[in-house]
């Protein structure tokens, strides 16, 4: 991006909305503005009980934002939640003679993972999950749409452009979702012959932040981009591990003793709260690598004052795909905690066993406290794979 975007960002809450919880929405959306590479100017919060119908944003706090973008020069409103068509619609017509566009937050997302795609199959989902984002919208554009008409010779009839366009993405959601089955084909195949070679699988999950890469990177000893940004990385890859039932570390080289085993790490795709159904639809394919593996990594950053919502988040959206075997929770980030502030996360956590379903908490070792940063307890973890295959 040539220039950083300088962007305002809005919500509307009911005002019994805890404020910590409001506070933690608005990081996160500043957050995704940061990875998207623009810059978040101002900050609005309209409490009300419920947003406005037509434009989400009551008129007052509009008005009031309209005049922020007039002296700020301002390029893009985003707003929290997901609007309806014709929300949207409406606070860009709201916004049209100041020259800036509204944005929901899927918007936004979207538009990150455009940039961070590399795979041809990543770059499909994407557009696959703008096109079932955007299709509803343009009824909302009708009243602009409906006006423009085009002369279709072969029938011999008018069409609105309205017509044409819904007709046109039809037709492209139909030839991406039939190359997705091509992709889903391939990957069932790869995932056959990880079978037949009797090669474990460990699948990891994560809410977006948690540490994945960190993870991957002290238990591969290769390098993965890890930054402090939401969707630093989004294709998907699958990586070797090396497991010895002594204090050793194995780099990337063949294994020449009978004791060493090998297991292979799933990297899928992220978790994020309030994700839409139909971007982990467009991600299915993906996912499935997930549901086959034979254990889950489910890593959670320890330090992030919402965990329990982001474990109750990943949890939601594995119960969604069916992917119900066994879960290995690794509480990362134990550096970023006091010892004494460790130990109240612990107790927490202990509390938190039996909403998770899990069995008791001293008998079954299914939690590890790492820190990938320092590589600290990372060789538990392994010994732990090493005797569960």
């Amino acid at each position: 991006m040539s220039k950083k975007l300088k962007i305002i960002i809005a919500d509307v809450v009911d005002n019994r909305f805890p404020k910590e919880n409001l506070e933690y929405r608005m990081a996160e959306l500043e957050n995704l503005v940061k990875t998207y590479g623009g810059v978040v100017i101002v900050k609005k919060i309209q409490k009300r009980w419920r947003p406005d119908y037509k434009t989400y944003i009551w008129w007052g706090k509009l008005e009031e934002i309209k005049e922020i973008i007039s002296t700020s020069w301002a390029d893009v409103l985003i707003l929290w939640n997901i609007l309806k068509p014709f929300q949207v619609f409406n606070l860009n017509e709201e916004l049209r003679e100041l020259n800036v566009k509204a944005w929901d937050r899927v918007d936004l997302i979207l538009k990150i993972f455009d940039l961070h795609a590399k795979s041809p199959e990543a770059k499909l989902q994407i557009e696959l999950a703008s096109i079932k984002h955007m299709g509803p919208r343009i009824f909302g554009m009708g009243m602009e749409l409906s006006k423009q008409w085009a002369w279709i010779w072969t029938k011999g009839i008018w069409e609105t452009n309205t017509e044409i366009m819904k007709r046109h993405l039809q037709k492209r959601k139909q030839q991406i979702e039939e190359k997705l089955k091509h992709y889903e084909k391939v990957r069932e195949q790869h995932r056959l012959a990880r079978t037949r070679k009797n090669l474990n699988t460990v699948g990891i999950v994560w809410y977006t932040n948690a540490g994945k890469s960190s993870l991957l990177n002290s238990m591969t000893w290769k390098w993965v981009l890890a930054e402090d940004k939401l969707f630093a990385t989004l294709w998907t890859s699958v990586w070797e591990v090396f497991l010895s039932p002594y204090d050793l570390w194995y780099k990337d080289v063949k294994c020449e003793w009978s004791s060493c085993k090998k297991v292979l790490l799933n990297d899928t795709v992220w978790f994020i709260q309030d994700l839409p159904p139909s971007l982990i639809q467009a991600f299915k394919s993906t996912l499935e690598d997930s549901i086959e593996s034979n254990i889950l990594f489910h890593i959670i950053d320890i330090s992030d004052p919402f965990m329990e919502e982001k474990i109750d988040i990943v949890e939601d959206i594995l119960n969604q795909i069916w992917a119900n075997q066994e879960k290995i929770y690794v509480f990362n980030k134990i550096d970023n905690l006091t010892e004494k502030k460790l130990l109240e996360k612990k107790e927490r956590i202990k509390e938190l066993w039996e909403k998770l379903e899990l069995k008791n908490w001293k008998e079954d070792k299914q939690y590890f406290f790492t820190s990938t940063y320092k590589k600290l307890w990372i060789d538990d973890l392994k010994k732990y794979l090493y005797n569960k295959f």
